[in-house]
């Protein structure tokens, strides 16, 4: 795209949040926050692009401006690990909150799928799991364990084979994403299926409480962080297919981008389920009920407050509380 044709696209864009900047003209939270990430989108492909064109001054001095706005601050805080989780990530999971709640969607209803599934077919287990899994896990039951299969392995073995493999998934979630989104939907559909089918057959065996205070101390947020990954890779495979304004291959860079935030965004509550899986799982059918259920609320509540809640504390003291600028 030539450079006057990409200040043309953009001009009225980059005025209006120009305006809402200097005038604390913050009508629509929504607004302000896409055309701030969609501001340092079109400065990143203008230095790309136009590497000596006046524009970037002009963006530069813009997204400073905002920056200040926004953040209450003159300049960059030099921790930028911090600023990347308290700032960054809660705002682009406001931007593509939609994704997220689409990604859990089906989350749910592949799960239930696969339930229903196992439900209906006495085999159905026993072709997603196979039956040595099965006649392992049966084995456990009988013997008044369900979960024993946690127990498997030395503390540090499993944390790092579990967590390797955890991170492996999310990566390729993500990454397969690049096919239209398609490449996702199918790792959410087997790893769902899995689950459901998984979790109807502790019920049907009449353990399903017992399975639930085991498996989901680590799975509340090792599941919940692969949603969020397929939510990325979901993000990727949009941007692929409807590019708006922009070029499909420019489209799609920002959209890669985005992703790899959200997705790097998701480690660290891989490597905590992990050590969780670890060291505490094997643990959970000699430990008391409130311990378990203790474990699970909180580390469900820490992670869906991250990225169900967070983001919109972090948009609404945005729009809220504007500071004057200075000269």
């Amino acid at each position: 795209m030539r450079e006057v044709a990409f200040i043309k696209q953009n001009k009225e864009k980059w005025l209006s949040f120009e305006n809402a900047i200097f005038n604390n003209n913050f009508k629509d939270p929504d607004e302000l926050a896409s055309n701030y990430i969609q501001l340092i989108n079109d400065l990143a492909y203008a230095q790309t692009y136009y590497p000596k064109s006046k524009v970037i001054t002009y963006l530069n001095q813009l997204a400073a401006k905002a920056f200040q706005k926004i953040y209450k601050t003159k300049r960059q805080d030099t921790n930028r690990i911090i600023g990347f989780w308290k700032t960054e990530v809660p705002l682009i999971c406001y931007q593509y909150r939609k994704f997220i709640y689409v990604a859990f969607i089906i989350f749910f209803a592949f799960t239930f799928i696969g339930a229903i599934s196992a439900a209906n077919d006495g085999e159905f287990v026993r072709s997603i799991l196979g039956d040595d899994y099965v006649d392992m896990t049966l084995e456990n039951i009988e013997a008044g364990d369900p979960v024993a299969v946690y127990k498997s392995g030395s503390n540090w073995g499993s944390f790092i084979g579990i967590t390797i493999n955890n991170l492996r998934v999310g990566i390729i979630a993500f990454v397969l994403g690049v096919f239209l989104g398609i490449g996702t939907l199918y790792i959410m559909f087997k790893n769902c299926i899995m689950l459901g089918s998984f979790q109807y057959f502790f019920y049907e065996k009449q353990v399903f409480w017992e399975s639930v205070r085991g498996i989901w101390i680590h799975g509340a947020m090792e599941i919940f962080a692969i949603v969020i990954e397929c939510a990325a890779g979901l993000i990727l495979g949009a941007s692929i297919l409807f590019p708006a304004t922009y070029s499909r291959y420019t489209s799609f860079k920002l959209g890669a981008k985005t992703g790899i935030k959200i997705l790097i965004s998701t480690f660290p509550f891989t490597f905590f389920a992990g050590f969780l899986e670890g060291f505490i799982t094997r643990y959970s059918n000699t430990m008391p009920n409130w311990l378990s259920v203790g474990i699970i609320l909180i580390t469900l509540s820490i992670i869906s407050f991250y990225y169900l809640v967070y983001p919109y504390k972090v948009q609404k003291q945005i729009t809220q509380t504007p500071v004057p600028l200075t000269t």
